[in-house]
């Protein structure tokens, strides 16, 4: 196989690979894998996806080359500090993220590149992630918390998602989603992100695996790819930065000088997968679960996802992901909720109360204002049953598109607002 070849490595081709067996005389067939039911181009935040595909639950990205530290690195743009560039690019406008690099220098990073809009020149980062640890994930006896985990990929020395170009104050979030010039693992994932299901170097586009997950009551689709902490990373298939720890700030959500915005999980909700979901996916139908208990229960937890599972997939399409909820949504009808949107989310962990557990309370939530009003019943604590708040827990999860329904609103934070927790 040519160089050239190597480096084509679209879903649609490893499902070939996949699917199609080879002929007696060793010639192999020529037929493509049948491409999958495509959402509509309106219900896209991110319109430069090229497609978002609802049966193997992947969007396909504007892919970008640039190098670090000698090496070639590729990655894509999902959301900007700067209202206009995000026109220009196709991509969500989050005016938190210019907050990034407010006293915590290691969570911006700051590129070499000849023009301020990020893609247009090449670009040199001062970071990569390493993609070559193996994921791991054991359930525990009663699934959470784990036996064990190890992650998948980890930050290098200086990567950041979130960057600036030099000179520049606007912030652009770019994940690094693979290393070298191919070929590339998109099974095993040891030079590509864990949620990477292919690569074409020639069309210059990546197909990332994205989450089903919940905004304002609505059905959402988000991507993940980094979290500053080991676990939370290792069960979300994305990059572990542990220097994101210190990204400002804690119960930042609702505040404009925050780079976070509120996202919520839960530990103790119901298990199980949505029964018989549509052609189009899970969405909200019955025995449709969330959490972490949720999807450690479920056997795939531990494996990679790539084409070449497509037992894992089918799992995902049916919602086996944690699924959290966003407190905000870039389709929100009021500016300031609107404004509130940043891919860097705060993560608020919920633990249903016995009482809730016990009358079959701890089913689907889908809005966080829900959540709240719960919390100040008693229904949902923070573990170990303080007040609902920061986990201090932030996962890079940009919005990719809704589902049916468009999330509108509004944002009613119904609980006193947690007091900003500042790092020194």
């Amino acid at each position: 196989m040519s160089g050239r070849r190597l480096k084509r490595w679209s879903t649609a081709a490893v499902m070939a690979m996949v699917v199609t067996p080879l002929a007696s005389a060793g010639v192999a067939s020529a037929q493509s894998a049948p491409v999958g039911i495509t959402l509509e181009k309106s219900k896209q935040t991110i319109s430069s996806a090229l497609r978002v595909d609802l049966t193997r639950d992947f969007a396909t990205l504007p892919l970008h080359k640039g190098r670090a530290n000698g090496k070639t690195v590729w990655y894509v743009i999902t959301d900007v500090s700067n209202a206009r560039m995000a026109r220009q690019l196709g991509v969500n406008f989050s005016p938190k993220l210019a907050n990034v690099g407010r006293d915590c220098p290691a969570c911006l990073q700051e590129v070499k590149s000849r023009d301020p809009l990020l893609g247009k020149a090449p670009v040199e980062f001062q970071g990569v992630p390493d993609f070559s640890p193996k994921r791991t994930l054991v359930p525990g006896p009663t699934n959470f918390p784990p036996q064990s985990f190890t992650w998948g990929a980890i930050a290098g020395a200086n990567y950041s998602p979130y960057v600036a170009v030099e000179g520049s104050p606007v912030v652009f979030n770019a994940p690094i989603v693979a290393t070298g010039d191919g070929p590339f693992d998109v099974t095993t994932h040891t030079n590509t992100h864990d949620r990477t299901l292919g690569i074409d170097t020639e069309k210059m586009t990546t197909d990332h695996l994205f989450v089903r997950g919940f905004a304002n009551g609505k059905s959402i689709l988000y991507l993940s790819f980094e979290s500053s902490d080991a676990f939370t990373a290792t069960i979300e298939r994305s990059t572990f930065v542990p220097a994101l720890t210190d990204l400002q700030f804690q119960n930042g959500g609702g505040r404009p000088d925050s780079a976070r915005a509120s996202i919520f999980t839960f530990v103790n909700g119901k298990t199980g997968l949505e029964d018989s979901p549509p052609p189009r996916g899970a969405s909200q139908g019955p025995g449709r679960s969330q959490g972490l208990m949720h999807a450690l229960s479920l056997d795939i937890v531990g494996r990679d996802a790539a084409v070449a599972n497509p037992g894992v997939l089918e799992a995902l399409r049916r919602g086996a992901d944690v699924s959290n909820i966003f407190d905000v949504f870039p389709t929100n009808v009021r500016e300031a909720d609107r404004r509130e949107y940043s891919p860097a989310w705060d993560l608020q962990v919920g633990v249903f109360s016995d009482r809730a557990v016990a009358r079959g309370l701890n089913g689907l939530r889908t809005d966080a204002n829900v959540v709240r009003r719960e919390a100040a019943r008693g229904l949902v604590t923070a573990p170990g049953g303080l007040p609902l708040g920061s986990a201090n827990v932030v996962i890079n999860c940009p919005a990719l598109a809704f589902l049916d329904d468009v999330p509108e609103g509004p944002r009613r934070p119904r609980l006193p607002l947690q007091p900003p927790v500042r790092r020194p």
